[in-house]
């Protein structure tokens, strides 16, 4: 089981694959999702707007995952996942977040790939609070790689802060 964490731009990452926080249309946004669409260029948008909508203006439900190339990215895909948004922590928040890693993690797998990074997912706009969230996100990864070595895992923290947190989380 390989996971680290690092605190970096996660467009700027050379893995196999980016985990992008993206919102359920899968068509950009905001902060992390922006900037890798931004990063990745026009071609990203079209191939997310390529993948079929499972309900009107849905790509991918909240805690699943779908995988595009990464185009202009240094990482060769981008893996779209759909975090929940924070509701007080009654609404199934844990099981979704932890969903986004696991289908994340099967997707990297079913593709071959050997390093994946992830964003901390719904801490921005969704508003999942971080040092939560990452004890969701280290317990679903190490439930996913206990026993094998096949992927290494990058939380990617994007700033100190953040980082901090991720890493208390895995020391824990």
């Amino acid at each position: 089981m390989s996971i680290a964490v690092i605190v970096a731009d996660i467009v700027r990452l050379d893995a196999d694959a980016i985990v992008n926080a993206a919102s359920p249309a899968l068509l950009g946004g905001g902060g992390v999702d922006g900037a890798i669409h931004r990063a990745a260029g026009p071609a990203l948008l079209a191939a997310c707007r390529a993948l079929p909508e499972v309900l009107p203006g849905v790509r991918c439900p909240t805690g699943e995952a779908r995988i595009t190339p990464g185009f202009r990215l240094g990482a060769r895909w981008v893996i779209h996942t759909v975090g929940p948004v924070w509701r007080g922590g009654d609404h199934d928040e844990a099981a979704l977040l932890a969903s986004c890693y696991r289908a994340s993690v099967a997707l990297a797998r079913g593709h071959g790939l050997r390093s994946l990074a992830f964003p901390a997912i719904s801490c921005g706009v969704y508003g999942y609070p971080p040092a939560r969230a990452a004890a969701v996100a280290v317990a679903a990864l190490r439930e996913m790689l206990h026993g094998r070595d096949d992927l290494h895992v990058q939380l990617c923290g994007y700033d100190p802060r953040m980082g901090a947190i991720l890493q208390h989380a895995l020391d824990a």
